[in-house]
């Protein structure tokens, strides 16, 4: 599984709470970022979570 962001990030920083292993908030680009390429298995629901609560719909996760 893989998860990218797209520019609509609001950047309300939501997926870096919910799962800070992956995503971190680039203070250059004022937007969260995905810090591995490809998700580790036990992560793959969260990342979901994050996906299905990000207000932007910012998250677009490929299985």
């Amino acid at each position: 599984m893989k998860a990218t962001i797209t520019k609509e990030c609001m950047g309300d920083r939501n997926c870096n709470k919910l799962c800070p292993e992956i995503f971190e908030y680039d203070e250059n680009q004022l937007l969260s970022i995905v810090k591995l390429d490809t998700i580790p298995p036990h992560l793959e629901d969260i990342v979901r979570r994050a996906a299905r609560e990000c207000g932007a719909e910012a998250i677009i996760i490929e299985e």
